[in-house]
């Protein structure tokens, strides 16, 4: 399984933009939990948490297709440094706020700032290995690697904020999420050599969100993005309904374990199945995968059943940026990108928004079920447009 991994990263560079990729991903994976943990510790109301996570999942993405055009009209180095000086300091304001008890449009607004100045890094190092193994069997390898990089990302995020946050100081996950971000983004701003050429012209259409392909991808993935959303809002409540709220971050950290197995396994596979009827299949067994969770409430349990049903995700994701790199032109790449990144974040504020409603309602345990209802709809829409996901029958870079 390891073979095909070998190589990947002796070219000039390689290594450092890998590196810097994975401290400024970090945060994706810490600011949700990190922000649901500070807030209902300081409201009480999980509500409210829920809907400021929301509301900075909205702004991220809205934002994240702007970045991500200004990345490929003036370069990485230039665009990424201001956004992520930016973002620091809208964190602080939150945590500020949070602390003077301030109203709650203040956490709302701070919160906004953040998501929309937070930068999909995920899509910019993607952009890289694109520029980089372009026209090359690797593509396919590479992505799958970012793809596990998410996933250690998600098993390890959750679980040092919620440590940190639980056992030491509400706001300590939130102050090392921002360390990440700032030492990541600004490592991978200083690499010029590996970033993807500057576009000076942009292909016919300004937009690749008005790619048929595109728009349906991004559709699927904001039914996928409120799994995610309504996942770790509910996590957290069902852990404290439990009396173990301390190991919410690693019932968080079983559903990206199994997602990161699932990949580095994908990875290593040469497909002859097409890239549409990879991602058909990885949609059904997501899908199935989930059903159990909402009737289970037992945290062991539920740690276990979580693990089971994040292997699909990987292999969604996998072939969903490798179905963009097909689908998008060179000069929308980033762009492209970024759009399932909103795609997700809408998802997400969506998904964070439904659960901690439902969980005020009706509690953790039974909010469960936006999950599953979730990734049925995002099975559906998948099969149902499956057909604007046809490829040429051309060698794909990504295919593998």
């Amino acid at each position: 399984m390891v073979g095909p991994y070998r190589g990947l990263f002796d070219g000039p560079g390689i290594k450092g933009f890998v590196l810097a990729g994975f401290a400024g991903r970090m945060p994706m994976s810490m600011l949700g939990i990190g922000v649901v943990l500070l807030i209902s510790g300081v409201t009480g109301s999980y509500a409210t948490a829920g809907g400021v996570a929301a509301a900075s999942n909205l702004a991220f993405a809205i934002g994240a297709p702007m970045s991500g055009r200004l990345m490929d009209r003036f370069g990485q180095s230039r665009v990424i440094p201001p956004f992520a000086v930016v973002n620091a300091l809208a964190l602080a304001t939150l945590m500020i706020c949070a602390f003077l008890g301030l109203p709650e449009w203040t956490l709302y607004l701070s919160g906004l700032v953040v998501g929309g100045t937070s930068l999909s890094v995920g899509s910019l190092v993607r952009a890289r290995w694109s520029a980089i193994h372009g026209g090359s069997p690797r593509l396919h390898t590479a992505f799958a690697f970012e793809s596990v990089v998410d996933e250690v990302v998600f098993v390890t995020g959750p679980a040092l904020v919620t440590l940190l946050a639980t056992r030491f100081n509400p706001y300590m996950g939130l102050v090392v999420a921002l360390v990440f971000m700032l030492s990541g983004c600004l490592t991978l701003a200083a690499q010029r050599r590996t970033q993807p050429p500057v576009s000076e012209v942009r292909a016919a259409g300004g937009t690749p969100i008005l790619i048929p392909g595109i728009a349906l991808l991004s559709c699927v993935y904001v039914a996928m993005g409120a799994v995610f959303g309504s996942v770790d809002l509910v996590t957290v409540a069902f852990a404290e309904e439990q009396g173990v709220k301390g190991a919410a971050g690693l019932l968080l950290a079983s559903f990206a374990g199994g997602s990161m197995i699932s990949g580095l396994w994908f990875g290593s596979r040469h497909w002859k199945i097409s890239l549409r009827g990879r991602f058909v299949r990885a949609l059904m067994v997501f899908a199935l995968g989930l059903l159990p969770i909402s009737f289970i409430e037992n945290a062991w349990v539920m740690a276990a059943a979580l693990f089971l049903a994040g292997f699909a995700i990987s292999p969604t994701l996998i072939t969903g940026f490798s179905l963009v790199e097909r689908l998008a032109p060179p000069s929308l790449l980033t762009e492209g990108m970024a759009w399932i990144s909103t795609a997700l974040g809408i998802g997400v504020a969506i998904g964070a928004w439904a659960g901690g409603h439902l969980t005020e309602a009706a509690g953790a345990s039974a909010a469960y079920v936006v999950a599953p209802g979730a990734a049925v709809l995002a099975l559906v829409v998948g099969i149902g447009g499956s057909g604007l996901l046809r490829l040429p029958e051309a060698a794909s870079p990504a295919e593998g």
